[in-house]
């Protein structure tokens, strides 16, 4: 069921785009609530939603590789390599430049599959908000593993089963090969049903994940791979205020009762760390 401004939703819906209204079809038709602030809220969710997975699409073809942390490498002109394989944003140039240029010059950069997510996450939100927004909410970006600027605040709540496209899955290998580490997992984007887009695997299916990670395990193990239950996206309502198009603030009462819902998250700095 989908809520908005606390009474249930009637929403003309039929000149949305197709995956707007299969998210929204699936949310009103849920037994869980749903809980907006307004329709300019609903609208920049599925909008965001909708820049993600057309994220995760662009880096599957830019061309970028799949590397482990100690071969990581990135375009020299606009990030500067660290000692634990991360990129730091070079002092001349803007967090929305950066980004951009992964996906321009794709074959001049190597990361593992969290770093694509976070990637394709900071992309799908510059698509969707003012570009000097974004510049300032995340200047001296550092792009490594799963640390995220406090800014994009990604929220975790368990319920695989009710993930929608746009939204942050992994698949665990608990018996991975040891000598392939980099494959213990899978961080995902949910393109559609029972499609994930997994950077090293490309766009498939649940099951073709699940054997691609099979196929990295201790000789001899039968425990497979599997979906976890985890799923993570950022707060479209804070995000929202950012959007290019929208003169509006949204109360911060409001912001409060919306914010972090369930998330498990904590800060040192300005960075913030998923608990794995």
């Amino acid at each position: 069921m989908i809520l908005i401004g606390g009474q249930e939703a009637v929403v003309e819906t039929r000149t949305w785009p197709a995956l707007w209204q299969k998210v929204f079809i699936s949310k009103k038709s849920s037994p869980t609530e749903y809980r907006y602030v307004s329709l300019t809220h609903l609208q920049f969710e599925l909008k965001l939603r909708t820049a993600i997975v057309e994220a995760a699409k662009a880096l599957r073809r830019s061309g970028v590789q799949f590397e482990d942390f100690e071969h990581s490498h990135c375009n020299p002109q606009f990030w500067n390599l660290n000692r634990q394989g991360g990129f730091e944003l070079r002092e001349n140039i803007t967090p929305a430049d950066g980004i951009r240029d992964i996906f321009v010059n794709g074959p001049m950069y190597g990361f593992e599959c969290a770093t694509a997510i976070v990637i394709v996450l900071y992309k799908g939100v510059l698509e969707c908000i003012n570009e000097q927004d974004f510049n300032r909410l995340f200047a001296g970006l550092l792009l490594y593993d799963w640390h995220y600027d406090s800014d994009l605040r990604l929220i975790e709540k368990q319920g695989a089963s009710q993930a929608f496209p746009g939204d942050v899955l992994y698949f665990k290998n608990p018996e991975v090969n040891p000598a392939q580490i980099e494959w213990q997992g899978e961080n995902t984007i949910k393109i559609e049903e029972d499609l994930y887009y997994g950077h090293g695997i490309g766009i498939v299916s649940a099951r073709g994940i699940i054997d691609k990670l099979n196929r990295h395990r201790v000789p001899g193990s039968t425990v497979s791979a599997y979906l976890t239950d985890q799923v993570i996206y950022p707060d479209f309502l804070y995000l929202s205020r950012f959007e290019t198009d929208n003169a509006g603030v949204h109360p911060d009462t409001a912001l409060e009762d919306f914010m972090h819902e369930s998330g498990m998250v904590f800060r040192i700095g300005r960075r913030r760390y998923l608990l794995a």
